[in-house]
């Protein structure tokens, strides 16, 4: 073989390659094929390159252990004949969940969460929804319901944020668990709040008064008597209608709240906190060269805000592309800002990319900052996450509906543990049935007279039996 490799070589001329028998007379025919470059792509970076939050992908895997447990509840639900159905029945459901396993492994799985049980008069496995999960859905939407005016403000913000002012309800209902709004929020939200919102169309909806904030450069000569100016942190003004008072304070992003308090806590100048973002880089993640420099300058570059209505930024000029970049992030970052969690899917965020004038690639936005959000592959969806909202896989400040989504949680984690105050539950449960047919034993009830005719009967033919002996 070598002798046959060295006489090919010196043939063509061609260096021995350490990968086998090189192009030749030998192999003349076969066709040669170049490899080609590796593109650097989103999907690429987002498969090799970027750096992994181990805390926030199992948050994520259990995320979606109990978004498939809900849907299961809505679908048994949905049955009005009995509040449980049969496990036969179940396994038909397992493309509509999104299961990987058995229906019945996955149910068996969770006894906190799933009864499992024989039907005493078909003899059939069925399975219900357990008391502990029911009671705490019904908390989740008895918490939704009380914080409605806040959903109003919620759903109000994101109008202000919108190019045109109005957004679409398709969107809004399915980022609804994320937004903490009602099932019936149309109605309820929507139809109910007439002097805020208005139908555009059956499908869009719009503020009725919408307000506007300006930055240090509006004049307040262009608008002779109407808004009155109020000067903020960092040289900002806020622009405060008569007949709208609160305005001007929806009008101000959290980030814009953060920046003021770095302002003013730490001494920080107004130059370096203007237009910065809060940053938290993840464990284990490479400083290539140059890469604190570059992040320097992309925090100082100034950028139209989610809440403001300037000019519109060219692409083309000097670093238009950057500050047209920025202002997504922005608006991004205020999106998750109004969320319960502090985090949404991506195929969910994509609706409103139109309304909102996102016209950048999302992922590769996510993928490039990634001190701002995070990009959690686990499950068959993709998440962002708000990096500064989180610490250790918990929100660091939460909220009335996140802590019983995260109750919720705690049963899904429990797993098949504690199962002993399970059967306790049931036993007890039995006993207090038993107890209760016995205290309804001194009691007159419809039908007891059928029973004094038994006992005559019964009687009667004992004596009939003595009789004949």
């Amino acid at each position: 073989m070598k002798i046959l490799q060295k006489f090919t070589n010196t043939i063509l001329k061609l260096e021995p390659s350490s990968t086998g028998l090189p192009f030749g007379p030998f192999n003349s025919t076969t066709q040669r094929r170049w490899k080609k470059r590796p593109v650097s792509t989103a999907q690429t970076r987002l498969e090799s390159q970027r750096t992994r939050d181990s805390k926030l992908d199992k948050l994520t895997s259990r995320l979606n252990q109990l978004a498939r447990s809900l849907t299961f509840h809505r679908l048994i639900s949905a049955r009005k004949r009995s509040p449980f159905v049969s496990l036969h029945l179940i396994s038909r459901w397992k493309n509509v969940v999104g299961l990987n396993v058995s229906t019945t492994v996955f149910l068996r799985k969770y006894p906190h969460v799933f009864e499992v049980f024989t039907h005493p008069l078909r003899r059939i496995a069925c399975c219900r929804i357990g008391r502990k999960m029911r009671d705490l859905i019904q908390e989740e939407e008895d918490s939704i319901r009380e914080l409605e005016l806040e959903n109003v403000l919620r759903i109000k913000k994101l109008l202000m944020m919108s190019v045109n002012g109005t957004i679409h309800i398709h969107g809004l209902r399915l980022a609804r668990r994320e937004l903490g709004l009602p099932k019936d929020f149309r109605e309820s939200i929507l139809q109910k709040y007439s002097n805020e919102f208005r139908l555009v169309d059956l499908e869009i909806v719009g503020m009725v008064d919408r307000g506007e904030v300006g930055v240090a450069e509006v004049c307040a000569s262009c608008w002779p008597g109407q808004p009155e100016l109020s000067e903020m942190g960092m040289g900002e003004v806020r622009v405060s209608w008569p007949g709208q008072p609160g305005l001007s304070e929806m009008g101000v992003a959290e980030v814009e709240k953060w920046r003021e308090r770095e302002f003013r806590e730490k001494w920080l100048s107004e130059f370096e906190t203007k237009y910065a973002f809060p940053i938290s880089l993840p464990t284990g993640f490479k400083i290539e060269a140059g890469y604190r420099e570059r992040l320097r300058n992309w925090q100082r570059l100034p950028y139209v805000k989610p809440y403001e209505r300037k000019e519109v930024v060219r692409v083309r000029t000097c670093g238009g592309a950057e500050r047209f970049e920025k202002r997504a992030v922005g608006i991004l970052h205020e999106f998750l800002c109004l969320t319960v969690e502090k985090m949404v899917g991506v195929e969910r965020l994509v609706h409103f990319r139109k309304d909102l004038g996102i016209e950048v690639n999302l992922r590769e936005a996510i993928l490039k900052h990634a001190g701002i959000f995070y990009l959690s592959t686990k499950g068959s969806a993709q998440t962002v996450f708000l990096r500064e909202a989180y610490s250790k896989g918990c929100l660091i400040v939460p909220n009335q509906i996140y802590a019983v989504r995260r109750k919720m949680l705690d049963l899904i984690l429990t797993g098949r543990r504690n199962t002993r105050e399970l059967r306790l539950q049931t036993e007890v449960n039995d006993e207090s049935r038993s107890v209760a047919h016995n205290v309804n034993e001194g009691e007159t009830r419809d039908g007891d007279w059928v029973i004094s005719l038994l006992d005559n009967f019964k009687d009667q033919s004992n004596a009939d039996k003595l009789s004949e002996i």
